[in-house]
């Protein structure tokens, strides 16, 4: 009889344990909005974790041959094996919940260019790429992102060097499990790569000629999901489309399209699904012509949650630099994750079982809400939340500057004094030329506030110079 996943070893309990308690602690840290998080707390729980995971492997891997594969840290994420392995239990689910958390922690102290800050970027990257997998509507530029982003990646994870070297016999056996946590962590990028060279060759089975019209008829597809979210969409909003879509159905010859007096090959079927998709959407759309259908259906809860979280993280994004501490990212996830799951075989079902309609809005939304997600992981700075407000201000200096040179000179003291005097007071907050934190350590993004500072007195200085 196979394993229940919900029964934890005897072995494995004080593990578990363990890892409860980090996960609450790493919980309070993140909720307490009173004090800056500190890198060594973060480091602190880190290396805790990494004892339990240590602690994990000599349970599940005691050869030290096995020890290299299966289950531990690489069970947390259910990587594709080529062997059987263990069902995971809730202590690899609690892991996984701790990494998360974790990893967007080292996001917020700076460290974002640490092999550990790459794991929710991963996973979030996984979702999207599966999702596109699932859809089928992706042009190649909507991959290039994907791919730069990818080979950043790998460069953190393999470039990283341990972030607990020494010479005590413990941390000797931490920087072992670091390595593991290396081979975990490539582990997840190829699991990206592969699913990113599925979309890759996908493409190139559609003949030169039509890419341009099937790009096109993606982007106006997401137009038009775009459209459907709306509470109350009109067919006053797709007016424009359907003409553009009209115009395209124009270039087909006895239902094949045509391009340049040439009829390419490949590609022909998709591009047709894809041009008649967009026409059942604009149908349905007409159909509901100021309606709220998915608003009053049985998909209400998941449509209105999903249109919150949204708008939301479309504020985060524009005020994120302010605004924003990455660990806040962690709910959002789990709920995302939460609806993801009530999915059955890719559809939203009612509680008979049945597919109510507006599939494509919620997926719409879902979607955009793993993008917006990923967007604030991949734009983090390596600058600790602690310091974030003097490169707010340096940033905004800058600006200012720029737009003053831009009227030209000269410039006399009473133009440049104000700018002045904000470089002097942040000049005033440096301890040997550092910026300190509150408990005198010494947060990350030290080496760009300074260029930052730099390089807006060099400006005040070459400004000062003009005649």
């Amino acid at each position: 009889m196979p394993p229940s996943a919900n029964v934890v070893p005897e072995a494995e309990l004080p593990i578990l344990e363990s890892l409860v308690q980090i996960r609450n602690r790493l919980t309070k840290l993140k909720k307490d909005r009173t004090e800056f998080i500190r890198a060594r707390d973060v480091l602190d729980s880190y290396k805790a974790l990494m004892k339990e995971v240590h602690r994990l492997n000599e349970i599940r891997n005691p050869t030290p041959e096995a020890s290299t594969s299966g289950s531990g840290v690489e069970a947390t994420e259910g990587e594709e094996k080529t062997e059987p392995t263990e069902v995971e239990n809730r202590v690899d689910t609690i892991l996984n919940d701790v990494f998360q958390l974790l990893s967007l922690f080292f996001l917020t102290i700076g460290k974002s260019r640490e092999s550990p800050a790459t794991f929710c970027q991963l996973g979030t990257m996984k979702r999207l790429l599966t999702h596109l997998v699932e859809s089928g509507i992706y042009t190649e530029t909507d991959l290039r992102p994907f791919q730069s982003r990818l080979a950043e990646l790998r460069t953190i994870i393999t470039s990283t060097p341990p972030l607990n070297a020494t010479s005590s016999a413990d941390d000797a056996e931490l920087d072992a499990e670091e390595v593991e946590l290396r081979k975990f962590l490539l582990s997840k990028w190829e699991s990206c790569a592969r699913l990113l060279q599925k979309l890759n060759d996908s493409l190139v089975s559609v003949s030169p000629q039509l890419v341009p019209i099937q790009q096109r008829l993606i982007t106006l597809r997401r137009l038009l999901a775009g459209v459907a979210a709306r509470v109350r969409p009109t067919s006053a909003d797709i007016t424009n489309i359907l003409t553009e879509l009209r115009g395209i159905e124009d270039k087909r010859v006895d239902g094949k399209f045509v391009v340049d007096g040439v009829e390419p090959e490949n590609g022909q079927e998709l591009c047709a699904g894809l041009l008649e998709d967009n026409f059942e959407i604009c149908q349905d759309i007409k159909a509901r012509d100021g309606a709220e259908n998915v608003a009053r259906g049985p998909l209400q809860p998941i449509y209105d949650r999903l249109s919150e979280l949204k708008a939301q993280l479309e504020r985060l994004v524009l005020t994120h630099r302010w605004t924003l501490r990455e660990t806040d990212l962690y709910n959002y996830q789990i709920v995302l994750r939460e609806i993801d799951q009530m999915r059955v075989n890719g559809k939203f079902v009612d509680a008979e079982g049945n597919i109510p309609e507006g599939q494509l809005v919620l997926l719409y939304l879902l979607r955009r809400c793993y993008g917006l997600c990923y967007r604030l992981m991949a734009s983090s700075e390596p600058i600790s939340e602690e310091l974030m407000p003097i490169a707010n201000k340096l940033t905004t200096v800058k600006r200012c500057l720029v737009e003053v040179q831009k009227y030209g000179g000269p410039y006399n003291g009473r133009d440049l004094y104000p700018y002045q005097l904000v470089l002097s007071q942040i000049d005033a907050l440096r301890t040997d030329g550092r910026f300190e934190g509150r408990d005198g350590s010494v947060p990350e993004g030290q080496g760009i506030l300074n260029a930052l500072l730099s390089e807006a007195h060099e400006m005040i200085s070459v400004m000062q110079a003009e005649e």
